[in-house]
């Protein structure tokens, strides 16, 4: 747990939340005073899409990739 003092914490705020690691603690003084305390938030894991996971559960028609209709076409160009 590291100590400072508002001074010195609004001077380097951006230093010490960048060296505050999950469950370290920085205790803010007023005149060498605990008056609050900042906890760094665990960070949320990056999930990776796992391709292939829906295999099997649907299928695209050839319909799909034929050329739209030209009211479709008209409408996605304002017209």
């Amino acid at each position: 747990m590291k100590r400072v003092n508002i001074h010195d914490a609004k001077t380097n705020l951006s230093r010490y939340l960048a060296e505050l690691r999950p469950g370290e603690a920085l205790v803010v003084c007023n005149r060498n005073e605990p008056v609050a305390e900042l906890r760094s938030l665990r960070k949320k894991g990056v999930r990776k899409p796992r391709i292939g996971t829906a295999k099997g559960e649907f299928v695209v028609p050839d319909s799909f990739f034929e050329p739209l209709p030209d009211e479709i076409l008209k409408a996605f160009s304002g017209k």
